[in-house]
């Protein structure tokens, strides 16, 4: 035996235990992003047109992912406090979690892969329709090593902590050019158009559906060819909070952090998951 046999025979043995790992699939689900949402009283999770459009874009995903391959979809209700999705309106055979998450997103059950169904773009992006960084009436900006960044960015850099790539991105033409620019390898489904923060050019609920079915399905083939993508340390998150708010009194002392001035803080880590732990409880 060479000495490249043993090798060879243990990427083959990695290779092999990779292909019996169940292929779970992660949807993060957001409002702003689905076709024929373009004001900001739809985005009330009380809103049943609403519920109904975003249903029905988040199991088209189901159902691509289950064509391709997957054998399992858990998909989060990450719109409106978790108030947007029903047990009794998602894919049947797709699991929903609801509530609120820790700062690892459950990341760290390591799933085959993370899907971003109905989103925005960061905060600040012309054309991007409701575009905000997690919160519009709470951060005027979030900085990643001094990078404008929002939801999409953060999160994907969390998922490449735990190995994990995005393989899919459906939303408004501002939020699929924000993947692009960081993973160009995903697959993308523009399902509106920005004209203006509240005006916007859609495709109808069916036309969006069958577009994100398919690029979902599509989608699966990625993975393996996707790299997770991860942001060396060491690593700084800076929060500009709006005009209405204050730091609180005591907010420099959390951990990491450091107050810039009445509204913007940041927080320092070795890496990104140091940073961001950081950042999330405080």
């Amino acid at each position: 035996m060479t000495k490249r046999a043993p090798l060879l025979l243990l990427f083959l043995a990695a290779q092999t235990l990779s292909a019996q790992q169940p292929k779970r699939i992660f949807i993060i689900s957001d409002a702003e992003g689905v076709a024929g949402v373009c004001r900001q009283a739809q985005t009330d999770p009380n809103d049943a047109d609403m519920r109904a459009l975003l249903a029905g874009e988040v199991n088209a995903a189901v159902d691509g992912f289950l064509a391709g391959g997957a054998d399992e979809v858990i998909v989060w209700d990450g719109h409106g406090g978790s108030a947007s999705l029903s047990a009794v309106t998602i894919h049947p055979k797709a699991k929903l979690l609801m509530g609120g998450l820790p700062a690892t997103m459950t990341l760290d059950r390591h799933y085959a892969a993370v899907a971003f169904v109905g989103q925005h773009s960061m905060a600040n992006v012309r054309n991007g329709i409701m575009a905000h960084s997690y919160s519009s009436l709470g951060i005027q900006n979030m900085l990643l090593n001094g990078k404008p960044v929002g939801e999409i960015e953060t999160r994907t850099a969390l998922a490449g902590v735990f190995g994990t790539p995005v393989i899919l991105l459906t939303g408004d033409q501002a939020a699929v050019d924000e993947m692009r620019a960081i993973q160009p390898a995903t697959e993308l489904a523009t399902v509106k158009e920005g004209i203006g923060r509240y005006t916007c050019l859609t495709l109808s609920a069916q036309a969006a559906r069958d577009l994100i079915r398919e690029s979902a399905r599509k989608a699966m083939a990625k993975i393996g060819s996707i790299r997770p993508y991860r942001i060396d340390g060491p690593v700084s998150i800076q929060i500009e909070h709006t005009t209405r708010n204050s730091l609180k009194i005591d907010a420099g002392y959390a951990a990491g952090a450091t107050v810039i001035d009445d509204r913007t803080i940041q927080f320092a880590g070795k890496d990104f998951l140091e940073a961001w732990i950081h950042y999330c409880p405080y």
